[in-house]
């Protein structure tokens, strides 16, 4: 109750909108639609062609194009087994990361699992797309202060709310440029898997089709998520929600395959002569009732002198059963002059591979409780609302596109929110002894005062995160250790390095344009690159990123400079001189990476190594 007469004006909307819903977009009226609708002549659309459009779609593609200078900055003390483990958790805004990424992880990630904000009108994300602005421009649109003029994403939130009149564009917006950035990170047989709802289910379909290309739609599976009453949002009660797949390039996907289930492997569990190479088998009925009329099916098989015929045919044909029959893979009995007929699957196929399975459209038996549940076993109850079961991305882990079981692969997910995505690997690892690595961001965004989370000391959501990841390495180190049989010999990877979105560590990068009034504060920029205070191993990572290699490449600290990858690439922070040339090119380094500074006041020296460089082949840059 408004205490206001009838608004005509939305009253005359309400009824046109139900009339032809089709040209109202975000609530309101697409002047052009409309006059089609009504059969006017002559239209002529701003845009002849199927595509999707929203209000800030040329923003968010500017948003994409603008580089990142940040850096991830190392955290040793909040990390397990930095220098051996090649899991990685990384605090920060997720679109500024997927930027500095993108060199070092391209095509790099074998499956993407993202579970993104739903959009229900509760969801608080919409947040100002720059990441480096002036500090009167800073001050100016959110009234604070940022120590250098850097905004790093902290808190900057937004409520969506459906009141807004580009509620939906503001979604897509947020979301285009981060699944842009993702799919440069997917390998060639990559899959992603993004959770959604009916809120934004359909144009999640659009910009997935736009960025992936509809022809790499896989499935629009459907999560049975609750089993009691869910919400009423119109008429029907909602038990469920979707987790849209798609490849980078399905030609790539030899197929898509799960292990067996539990129930299925009970059905195999008889032996025959073929049991070393085959495995147990199972039997199935060769009588069909199939309704599809096919004569060539129809055919006795003759068995000790007696013929057998089908109530209607055969599943296989008379030279395959007749196959069958000479290599023992029927079982036909007698009971009461009535036959059985059933023929033999193995567990193994011809070369000894265990079978697998085709994954379905639909998971059930996997609630939104158990998640709850999940998060109670590890002694954080009531920490994280609504957080995904680990029992069902690990049936996503289950999804094998290509065989290669000791191959590793990069899990990423770029909404970590509790870390589910890292449970759900090291459990997997576990139990199928795969390699799999998680690489997951979270934005440390800040938890309300009045939470449990808060009151028992998590004061962002990535503290949440990456504490959860701790106790389920603690819980699996248990484990292994009261039952170390049940482990194998197989050595698995329970650590995770944890890095820090951060400004770069070298001025030069880190500047705005020359003006008139920086133009000092510029040249000191190229005379020493360096930031004050910048430690040796923040500016190694950076450089390894910029340079393309991995936060999990190995490393080795030499006397006087940092060996990536045995020596691949060549890192020298302190000093530089003709016995330090020599033995960095006694190494037959592919690149190596120097500061400037370094060859200050003598130029010869820089001249000298340039050349020694260039003679030994060596990709040769200073800072």
């Amino acid at each position: 109750m408004t205490g206001e007469s009838l608004n005509i004006l939305q009253d005359q909307l309400e009824k046109l909108k139900q009339l032809f819903p089709e040209t109202f977009t975000e609530g309101k009226i697409d002047w052009e639609k409309l006059q089609a609708t009504l059969g006017k002549e002559n239209i002529e659309f701003h845009n002849e062609r199927y595509v999707l459009n929203w209000a800030g779609k040329a923003d968010a593609f500017k948003v994409l194009q603008i580089p990142s200078t940040g850096t991830l900055q190392p955290v040793h003390e909040e990390s397990i087994n930095f220098n051996t483990t090649e899991n990685v958790f990384i605090e920060g805004e997720n679109l500024e990361v997927l930027k500095i990424l993108q060199k070092a992880y391209y095509r790099k990630a074998k499956c993407i699992i993202i579970d993104p904000p739903y959009n229900t009108g509760n969801d608080s994300f919409i947040y100002p797309d720059r990441f480096k602005e002036s500090k009167e421009d800073y001050q100016k649109r959110i009234g604070d202060k940022d120590e250098e003029g850097y905004l790093m994403k902290e808190g900057l939130f937004r409520k969506n709310s459906k009141d807004s009149g580009h509620f939906h564009s503001n979604w897509l917006s947020m979301m285009y440029p981060r699944l842009f950035l993702a799919k440069n990170l997917l390998r060639d047989d990559g899959v992603i898997f993004v959770h959604i709802d009916d809120n934004e289910v359909h144009n999640l379909r659009l910009i997935m089709n736009e960025i992936f290309g509809e022809e790499n739609f896989i499935e629009q599976i459907v999560w049975k998520s609750k089993f009691g009453a869910g919400a009423k949002p119109k008429a029907f009660i909602t038990v469920h929600e979707y987790i849209l797949c798609y490849s980078k390039n399905f030609s790539f996907l030899s197929n898509l395959s799960i292990p067996l289930s539990d129930k299925a492997r009970l059905m195999y569990n008889k032996k025959d002569e073929k049991f070393e190479k085959r495995g147990y088998y199972g039997t199935w009925p060769l009588d069909t009732t199939s309704m599809d009329d096919r004569p060539n099916l129809r055919f006795p098989i003759l068995w000790e002198g007696k013929q057998i015929w089908p109530k209607k045919q055969w599943l296989w044909s008379k030279q395959r059963v007749e196959e069958a029959l000479k290599n023992n893979e029927l079982v036909i009995r007698e009971n009461d002059g009535k036959f059985s007929v059933r023929y033999k699957k193995y567990e193994k196929d011809a070369v000894g591979e265990v079978k697998k399975s085709t994954p379905l459209s639909l998971i059930d038996n996997i609630f939104t409780q158990d998640g709850t549940k999940e998060l109670t076993e590890l002694d954080m109850n009531a920490i994280f609302g609504f957080p995904k079961p680990s029992k069902l991305l690990k049936e996503l882990l289950k999804i094998k596109t290509n065989e290669n079981n000791n191959e590793k692969e990069i899990i990423l997910d770029f909404f970590a929110g509790s870390g589910t995505t890292a449970q759900a690997v090291l459990e997997q690892n576990k139990q199928d002894g795969s390699n799999r690595k998680f690489l997951l961001v979270q934005l440390p965004e800040l938890t309300n005062k009045e939470t449990e989370s808060y009151k028992t000391g998590y004061k962002n959501i990535a503290d949440i995160g990456k504490d959860r990841i701790r106790k389920v390495i603690a819980k699996i180190e248990k484990e292994k250790a009261e039952k170390p049989d049940l482990f194998g010999k197989k050595k698995q990877d329970l650590g995770f390095k944890v890095f820090k979105l951060s400004p770069s560590n070298f001025k030069i990068w880190r500047g705005n344009e020359i003006t008139e009034e920086n133009l000092e504060q510029q040249l000191d920029a190229f005379i020493d690159p360096v930031k004050e205070g910048s430690e040796k191993e923040n500016m190694l990572f950076e450089l390894m990123l910029k340079a393309g290699y991995l936060l999990t490449d190995k490393v080795e600290t030499k006397e006087l400079f940092f060996s990536v990858n045995d020596g691949e690439l060549i890192i020298a922070l302190e000093e530089m001189n003709q016995t330090v040339i020599e033995k960095i090119i006694s190494l037959k380094p592919k690149k190596v990476i120097t500061l400037d500074k370094l060859f200050t006041g003598n130029d010869q020296l820089k001249t000298n190594v340039v050349l020694q460089m260039k003679d030994a082949e060596i990709d040769f840059k200073t800072i």
